[in-house]
Parts: structure tokens; C-alpha cells; sequence
């Protein structure tokens, strides 16, 4: 039978890599973005997925799409909540809108699509969630405070849950990037690329691929016994 995912920010970066690579392993692909139709149209064009746009912090929004990726096999087996933003300035100038924004993008956004997509899990006794986090929201950032919390929000977050979903068959896990080749660091210059790449002991960048295949291994039914944990994909970055 051929499952399905679901993936939040998947029009690019690591979301998009794991739409590609969950799609070469045989899933069907429901695909959200956000703002980024022109890049989603791109990879329905390769894929052949399913596109939906939303606020992910929108519940409603969620519950719809959740409903509508189930129609072609009446299940969603994984939910990657991977859709997130990050920001830099210190923290005398985050404003409560930015903080508030913040939350809503990786914190809200990760509780509304797990609460659209866990009934059809529990339903099943099967499922993988996995949350995208940050090493940040393991050990902190400076001048990334508001980023530094909401992704150790995403923690804790995986860790509670996990201890409720077990009996029903579902695992929930978390991975922590390290600094990753994306969109999302692309404003820093190469020498600080190369100066990160240098503070990590294998001695380079971070690829979206990196993240893509610890999904990948998670979302697979060997992993049924990981659960509640978070999965450092840093280089060595920090341990």
C-alpha cells in the first residue's frame, strides 16, 4: 500500500529534499508552502505530489488539509513538521509581534498540523511524526533568542508527546540541524560559511540531502523503537 507524508515548508530547502527524497521511496507527497507557490508548482511538476498553501499556524487550515491529503489513502503515515522561520537580533529589540510571529511559525505551526494529522494516526495504530528543531534549541543562540526558545518549545514538545502516542503504535521524534546549506543562512557571507565549516569537527556545511535521509531512516518501520528523541544532525557541531 502506498503511504503518504506530509510535509510543512516543503516548497524549499530541507522540506523540499524531503519531499523529493520521500517520493523516490515510494510515498505520495502532500506538500505545503506557505508564499512560495511558483517553487511548489516546480516540485509538483517532479514529483507529481499534491500542493497546499496555508498559514500553518492557522488550526483550521491544517484540519482541511489533513483532511483532504487522507482522501487518497485514507491514512497519513508520517507528518514532517519542518515549515519554520529564524531571525537575528538581540534581545532588546524583538518586538512582541516578532516574538509572537515566531511562535506561531515553529510552535503553532507544529501543534496544528499534529493535532489534524494524529486521529487518522491513532486510527491506523501507526504513524511517524517528526519535528525540525535547531541545535539553537538545544544549547541557545545569541541575538537569536526568540528563535533560540520556539525550537526548544519543538523539544519539548516531541519529548511529552512521544510518552502519550507509544500504545497507539506512533513514534515522535525530533531532528536538530546544524548549520545547513539553505535559504535560511544564505545571509551570511562564505567566509563566515567557511568559518562555521571550520567549528565543525567533519569539517563542512550541512546539506538539506543530511536532513532528508535522517526523515528518511526515522519515518521507516525498523525505527518503531526510537521515540522521544532528538536526532543532532550537526557535524559535530555541538554534542
Amino acid at each position: 500500500m502506498e503511504k503518504t507524508v506530509l510535509i510543512t515548508g516543503a516548497s524549499r530547502g530541507i522540506g523540499r529534499e524531503c519531499a523529493v527524497s520521500f517520493s523516490k521511496a515510494g510515498y505520495h507527497v502532500a506538500a505545503v508552502y506557505n508564499k512560495s507557490r511558483e517553487a511548489a508548482e516546480r516540485l509538483k511538476e517532479e514529483i507529481g505530489c499534491d500542493i497546499y498553501s496555508c498559514d500553518v499556524s492557522d488550526c483550521a487550515a491544517a484540519e482541511d488539509i489533513a483532511r483532504q491529503a487522507a482522501k487518497r489513502t485514507g491514512r497519513i503515515d508520517v507528518l514532517i513538521n519542518n515549515a519554520g522561520i529564524a531571525e537575528q537580533a538581540l534581545f532588546s529589540d524583538i518586538t512582541e509581534k516578532m516574538w509572537d510571529n515566531m511562535f506561531n511559525v515553529n510552535v503553532k505551526g507544529v501543534y496544528s498540523f499534529t493535532h489534524a494529522v494524529l486521529p487518522y494516526m491513532i486510527h491506523e495504530k501507526y504513524g511517524r511524526i517528526i519535528n525540525i528543531s535547531s541545535m539553537w534549541g538545544q544549547v541557545g543562540a545569541s541575538c537569536e533568542v526568540h528563535y533560540s526558545a520556539a525550537k526548544a518549545a519543538v523539544i519539548g514538545f516531541t519529548k511529552a508527546l512521544a510518552k502519550e502516542t507509544g500504545l497507539s503504535g506512533i513514534t515522535v521524534n525530533c531532528i536538530a540541524p546544524g548549520v545547513i546549506d539553505t535559504d535560511m543562512n544564505a545571509h551570511l557571507s562564505p567566509e563566515i560559511m567557511a568559518e562555521l565549516a571550520e567549528e565543525t569537527p567533519m569539517n563542512r556545511i550541512g546539506t538539506a540531502s543530511d536532513i532528508a535521509r535522517t526523515a528518511l531512516f526515522l519515518a521507516d518501520e525498523k525505527a518503531d523503537f526510537i521515540t522521544g528523541q532528538i536526532i543532532g544532525v550537526n557535524g559535530g557541531f555541538i554534542i
